[in-house]
């Protein structure tokens, strides 16, 4: 067909190329100021959609980023509002726990205050000094005894009771002394209760005052999320791509576990449920060790659930205490069953591997050798069996933090995205409006011989008319009619190729 096309002219092709060529380039040349404007208003039409898609963006862009920073502000105001009432309810179980005793506290104070006041007082009471017996013992002993036998006798008997009278003083005095010191040493209890009682003071008073600094500064942030302060946006933000990064971190250590967790359980399910039964590309098995393991996950979410450690689902925080208590021993009772089972599945595998070693050896005809401390290995898997299910109960916990600060990283990656696309359509559309002019250039390339063929028509035609003039006498005005056909003449001698002062 394009044969029989090509060859309708001439039976030469060189010649019969050349007047389609001819044809073309005179239909293009026909064409051109038609092809000009299709090609200009197309450009213009693409930059000028283009431009209104990149204002439309930037509206976007500023509707998107008031609503990060409202959903920020939101969060961070209900975590702030969580702390302050967290704190609140350490204070309140504080005063409940100490300060509900004070009453007594200070009674048994005042007492043993005032018993100390009572010892002290009775230790301060002095014992009557004896007199100056040895002077009067002196005295007596120089009375002379005229040598009478009977007054030296006396004599003897007043120094003897002198004597024994002092020396019963000084006992007294002795006992006084000793009581006055059991006095002062039954106080140091005393005074070691007192010490007690107000370190236990000084500890409530100091806990009380770390929960009202914390209180202080819990207010302080939350006050500045009601501002709506900058900084308290950027410590948000964050806060929120860093709790980001640990629950995936964490989520991704999970999801190794609970892989050890499937292979340690999918051989025994095989023997179980059948190795040769397929659902699809999967095996029954597999699909049996895979419900197994994501049962465990959600009792270990309801779980928490139920002791108020995630609010995952809103419902069970609803929940009275009673039954929220009745679906946390549900939750476990039902995970220990699994942990349990899965042990065994565990457990089961180590036989397992243990005849299938055997199987292998008797049938390369060696004798089948017994390892030792073969048990060790058992241990382990029935313990791994049990443990894992319980570890991966706690996945909830980065799963509520994961999916509470995705809200937030997608909000910023969407404003990432949206930042950008302005400046790539603007660009897309420069290169539309620049693409457009290019093409027309080319356009005109095509058909350069028939324009230059026109513009040395034009060029001569000028060049007559200015002849025409010069013979034409000055004084002659000139005609109106002739002014606009040198102008209509210059407006088609403008190349159409030129830019305007819009398009450049």
């Amino acid at each position: 067909m394009l044969a029989d096309i090509l060859y309708i002219w001439s039976d030469s092709p060189g010649l019969s190329l050349a007047i389609w060529l001819v044809i073309g380039i005179t239909v293009l040349y026909l064409g051109r100021p038609h092809a000009h404007h299709v090609l200009r208003g197309t450009g213009r039409a693409i930059d000028g959609a283009l431009r209104l898609a990149a204002a439309s963006l930037r509206q976007l862009e500023k509707r998107v980023a008031k609503r990060n920073r409202d959903v920020l502000l939101a969060v961070g105001r209900e975590e702030a509002e969580k702390a302050i009432e967290r704190e609140f309810t350490r204070v309140n179980a504080i005063v409940e726990r100490e300060l509900s005793h004070y009453p007594a506290l200070h009674r048994k104070l005042a007492e043993t205050i005032e018993k100390i006041e009572g010892d002290y007082q009775a230790s301060t009471d002095q014992a009557p000094l004896p007199p100056d017996w040895s002077e009067l013992t002196s005295t007596i002993s120089s009375l002379p005894s005229s040598g009478d036998p009977a007054v030296g006798k006396i004599l003897e008997n007043i120094r003897e009771a002198v004597e024994n009278s002092h020396k019963e003083t000084l006992k007294a005095y002795q006992k006084s002394v000793n009581e006055r010191h059991k006095i002062l040493h039954g106080m140091q209890g005393d005074w070691r209760t007192v010490s007690t009682t107000m370190d236990k003071v000084q500890t409530t008073i100091t806990g009380l005052e770390e929960r009202a600094a914390a209180i202080d500064r819990h207010m302080a942030n939350y006050e500045a999320m009601r501002r709506e302060d900058d900084k308290a946006v950027h410590a948000l933000t964050a806060s929120s791509v860093t709790q980001f990064f640990i629950a995936s971190l964490v989520l991704v250590i999970a999801a190794f576990g609970g892989l050890i967790n499937f292979h340690l359980i999918a051989l025994p399910m095989s023997e179980m449920v059948g190795g040769a039964a397929y659902i699809g590309s999967m095996r029954v098995s597999d699909i049996a060790a895979l419900v197994i393991i994501m049962v465990e996950i959600s009792m270990g979410i309801f779980l928490l659930e139920a002791l108020q450690i995630t609010k995952l689902f809103p419902m069970i925080g609803r929940m009275d205490d009673r039954m929220r208590k009745r679906m946390a021993i549900a939750a476990f009772t039902i995970l220990f069953i699994f942990a349990s089972i899965e042990a065994s599945l565990a457990y089961m595998r180590d036989l397992l591997v243990m005849d299938q070693q055997a199987l292998t050896q008797s049938l390369a005809g060696g004798a089948a050798a017994e390892a030792q401390f073969r048990w060790i290995p058992s241990v382990a898997q029935l313990l791994l069996g049990f443990i894992l299910p319980f570890a991966l109960a706690f996945v909830a916990i980065p799963l509520e933090a994961f999916i509470n600060s995705l809200r937030t990283v997608l909000g910023l990656l969407v404003l990432g995205v949206v930042r950008v696309l302005p400046v790539v359509v603007r660009l897309a559309g420069g290169v539309a409006s620049h693409l457009s002019k290019v093409l027309v250039s080319l356009y005109d390339l095509l058909i350069m011989l028939p324009l230059s063929i026109e513009r040395m028509i034009a060029h001569r035609r000028e060049t007559a008319h200015a002849v025409d003039e010069d013979d034409t006498d000055a004084d002659t005005p000139a005609k109106p009619k002739t002014k606009r056909r040198r102008r209509a003449s210059s407006d088609a001698d403008t190349d159409d190729t030129q830019l305007t002062e819009r398009e450049a």
